[in-house]
């Protein structure tokens, strides 16, 4: 049986993952590393870059080397197709693809913070005008709770019970008793 190995286009991976808007660093980055696996490329983001290669270095050595190598440059590219123009103008320059995913999570957590502070300010200001449903507002309270949950914040079930009751009209008083 002859198989046929079919080139796979690293642009058309790259357009597979979710890019990267500075809110979505896990999700981004877990598609990022497992393309980049498949593609055989994640060296240079599971090994530390090998140390300079001398002519006293070996042929094995100098193989490692230039596979590393090849890895790190395209691991790169590949990177900063996944990344928002907007992000990528801001982030450093770096030629270590390892440490331009630091970089990159570095910025996301920075913005996960500022995420976190506005969000839990919609939370405690947030009030029923019956624009929508008791139940859509329920919802929507609930959901802001589980996504400050995934930024690592949790908020006690007994803090929203009093966030909802905090948000409801006068009219709806009896259920604060």
């Amino acid at each position: 049986m002859i198989t046929v190995s079919i080139p796979v286009a690293l642009h058309s991976q790259a357009m597979s993952v979710p890019v990267f808007n500075g809110l979505n660093f896990s999700d981004s980055s877990e598609q990022v590393q497992f393309h980049l696996g498949v593609l055989d490329l994640d060296l240079a983001i599971r090994i530390e870059k090998p140390v300079d290669i001398t002519d006293e270095s070996s042929n094995e050595e100098k193989t490692h080397y230039r596979v590393w190598e090849k890895s790190n440059r395209l691991s790169l590219m590949f990177m900063r197709m996944s990344i928002a123009s907007n992000i990528k103008s801001s982030l450093p320059k770096t030629e270590n693809a390892e440490e331009f995913m630091k970089s990159v999570e570095e910025r996301s957590q920075t913005a996960d913070k500022s995420l976190a502070g506005t969000l839990m300010s919609t939370l405690i200001t947030m009030k029923f005008d019956g624009s929508c449903t008791m139940r859509e507002h329920l919802i929507e309270m609930t959901n802001i709770v589980a996504r400050l949950k995934s930024l690592g914040m949790t908020v006690d079930d007994n803090f929203l019970v009093q966030f909802i009751l905090n948000s409801l009209p006068s009219e709806y008083g009896p259920f604060s008793n």
